[in-house]
């Protein structure tokens, strides 16, 4: 690779690298398989950086990339890991972290590590990255109707996750 391919690339992987580490949180819920996943999807964009650089949109194919290497994971045979309680409480690098919000994000990050690994997938990519329908199809490598009948499914379950569930409305003595 020329230097000024080089530069170009250092310049995408340090611009790109917070997001790709989030959505590798989210998508794994563990700190060390995101870091790892992050690194290899920017490995696997420097192996084809001259593809990539003129591709339409970077950003889509590095996010392909990375969702393809997270769901490979679960078509391997290996044992499922559990993390671990210091894991769940690590919050994501560079967001800030009010301390009413720390609570919340634990909940809505154990209820999401609840889903399948496609509904999960789905509903990082449209609801957190901010995607569109098709973006996320894309992304998936699947139809639109897919990505709108996954996410029904995973907003259905979430919904019935104990974690969410409404408090029920406290009642003052008089």
């Amino acid at each position: 690779m020329h230097t000024a391919d080089e530069l170009d690339f250092h310049d995408f992987a340090a611009s790109r690298w917070a997001r790709l580490f989030r959505i590798a949180l989210l998508l794994t819920d563990d700190q060390g398989l995101a870091e790892d996943l992050a690194q290899s999807t920017l490995t696997a964009v420097y192996a084809s950086w001259s593809r990539v650089r003129r591709a339409d949109d970077p950003d889509a194919y590095a996010r392909r990339i990375l969702l393809n290497s997270h769901l490979s994971r679960f078509r391997r045979k290996r044992p499922r890991e559990i993390p671990l309680a210091s894991d769940l409480e690590a919050t994501v690098v560079g967001a800030p972290d009010p301390a009413g919000a720390v609570d919340t994000r634990l909940v809505l990050r154990a209820a999401l590590a609840s889903l399948p690994p496609r509904q999960r997938a789905v509903v990082v990519l449209r609801y957190w990255a901010d995607l569109t329908e098709e973006q996320t199809a894309a992304t998936l490598g699947c139809a639109v109707g897919t990505v709108k009948s996954q996410a029904s499914k995973a907003i259905a379950k979430l919904r019935t996750h104990p974690a969410l569930a409404p408090a029920p409305e406290e009642v003052y003595d008089r």
